[in-house]
């Protein structure tokens, strides 16, 4: 039974039920995309099949997450503020999903990873602070938020780096060796494991009944150093146990399926919790809608939760999604030269610190071709270390109640173990390391521009009401159009420089038939 409303109200509250569907979307195409970076470039299995995996995994973490979604994100914004109005609150939901999804779609179009939480974050400031004055946002909480991001990224490539010279340094080259992988494979394995129990137990499941009990008698009760540490004794013993007993097989594709278990258990936990970053304004819009209010917080049934899971992992296969994965990959591979765009500042700025080409000085394993005839970008070893970085950072910053962002540490521990592993010895480093000083600026560009766009729409829609909402869907689309075509037109000319680079670089058709080139070897990443 839906309210007795006008035109405005039923126009918005529509719209934005429509909208919540591409931004649903678009967060799998932008963000959950992410999650197969590691295990993808090490090769451990195709694109394809990883996405699958995944896509399951975020439908389950969505499935089972809270019933309970928060319509003012992370508290950000006040919902309640005298100053906000029913009409101003749908203004602020409906530019919130014209901000956010050509935003996502953009990036994602360049092969820019951004987050779908400080979007969202952001974009919530933007609009309470123009409809709703100083009084409608959080200010300290979005102090915490913004420096929780920042804290967490720089942990994470701490970390990253410290973590993966240290296994890097005991494995080698190598990480199938068989007398390495015995004698040192169980207390890493064991670690990495601890890690990601600690994610699940923490983060990733943390919605689930089991889990919650599990928690109770164990973390609250016994505390987080000694469960930590007692668990790393019982898992390193286990699979020495399971190495000893499984042979050269299990010991081959020991560190490959760490990285797997890492995938499934992100993307479980991204299900779970960045779900509510794409549904809740659309799903606060619908209950405007429907019952003429609008609460802090609200029920959502669980068919719901499962579509918007089922929206997510259909995200993860579009085309826009491979060029987020291959991108992120590459500015991280140990591949000669990649496929990659970074504006010529950039580029400056990272010649600064790319240290001087000594090939021979890289940590890393020289750059194979796999069976599926794709350059593995890095081996099982770095994917299972990046994994349960990414894991463990985000599991304590939650475990403290600040927000992180998936996409951020992900994407800076995918860097930070390039760097451990010495990768930018050689080739385009200049050019990965412009890459990444490029992300990391256009994290921060997004959330500026979510925070102006979304203040922009809003007031659009709440001083020409429905006209106003008309004129900024032209823009959202005439927008999107338009950042398709530059996306394609660069997707092209990256190709060609690349080429360009290797004629360039490589002197005589010996040397060239030595050397390894990430892209044109991922020109079809399914």
């Amino acid at each position: 039974m839906f309210i007795e409303a006008s035109l405005f109200t039923y126009t918005a509250g529509i719209v934005a039920i429509g909208m919540l569907i591409w931004d649903t979307v678009e967060v799998g195409r932008n963000d959950a995309t992410n999650i197969v970076n590691a295990v993808f470039g090490a090769r451990v299995m195709k694109r394809k099949m990883a996405v699958r995996i995944a896509g399951l995994a975020v439908i389950i973490g969505a499935w089972a997450s809270s019933p309970v979604m928060e319509t003012a994100r992370k508290g950000i914004f006040d919902p309640m503020a005298a100053t906000i109005t029913t009409n101003d609150a749908l203004a602020i939901y409906l530019g919130v999903y014209l901000t956010d999804t050509v935003l996502l779609y953009s990036f994602s179009a360049f092969g820019m990873p951004i987050s779908t939480t400080a979007g969202l974050v952001f974009s919530l400031l933007g609009g309470g602070l123009v409809l709703g004055g100083f009084d409608a946002v959080h200010w300290n909480k979005s102090g915490v938020v913004i420096v929780a991001i920042i804290c967490s990224i720089i942990s994470s490539g701490a970390f990253g780096f410290m973590v993966q010279r240290i296994f890097r340094g005991v494995i080698g080259k190598d990480c199938e060796n068989q007398e390495k992988v015995k004698l040192h494979g169980p207390w890493i394995a064991g670690a990495l494991l601890t890690g990601l129990g600690y994610f699940i137990l923490i983060k990733g499941m943390k919605n689930v009944a089991f889990v919650k009990t599990i928690r109770s008698f164990t973390l609250d009760e016994l505390g987080v150093p000694f469960v930590l540490l007692a668990l790393w004794c019982v898992l390193s013993i286990i699979i020495w146990a399971v190495l000893q007993l499984g042979g050269e097989k299990f010991n081959r594709h020991l560190f490959s399926s760490l990285a797997v278990i890492g995938m499934i258990a992100i993307a479980i936990a991204f299900g779970q919790n960045d779900l509510a970053n794409c549904a809740s304004p659309g799903v606060a819009s619908y209950m405007i809608l429907r019952h003429g209010e609008l609460a802090p917080e609200i029920d959502v049934p669980s068919w719901l939760l499962l579509i918007s899971g089922l929206l997510l992992a259909l995200g993860m296969t579009t085309r826009n999604a491979q060029r987020v994965t291959r991108a992120a990959v590459n500015t991280g591979s140990q591949g000669d030269i990649v496929r990659l765009y970074a504006p010529n500042w950039c580029i400056r700025i990272a010649s600064l610190f790319a240290p001087k080409p000594q090939p021979e000085e890289a940590l890393a394993p020289k750059p194979e071709i796999a069976p599926s005839k794709k350059l593995q970008h890095y081996d099982a070893l770095r994917a299972a270390v990046i994994t349960s970085v990414s894991a463990s950072v985000i599991a304590f910053a939650s475990g403290m109640g600040l927000p992180v962002s998936t996409t951020y540490v992900s994407f800076a521990a995918v860097v930070s173990t390039g760097w451990a592993d010495k990768i930018f010895q050689r080739g385009d480093a200049k050019l990965k390391l412009g890459r990444a000083i490029w992300v990391v600026t256009c994290w921060f560009l997004s959330a500026l521009l979510a925070a102006l766009l979304t203040g922009f729409c809003s007031y659009m829609i709440t001083v020409l009401g429905t006209i106003g909402i008309i004129v900024c869907l032209i823009i959202n689309l005439t927008t999107r159009w338009f950042m398709k075509r530059k996306s394609d037109q660069q997707e092209e000319r990256m190709q060609q420089e690349a080429t360009e680079r290797r004629q360039k670089l490589v002197g005589d058709s010996t040397q060239s038939e030595q050397m390894l080139f990430a892209s044109e070897t991922d020109s079809s990443e399914m």
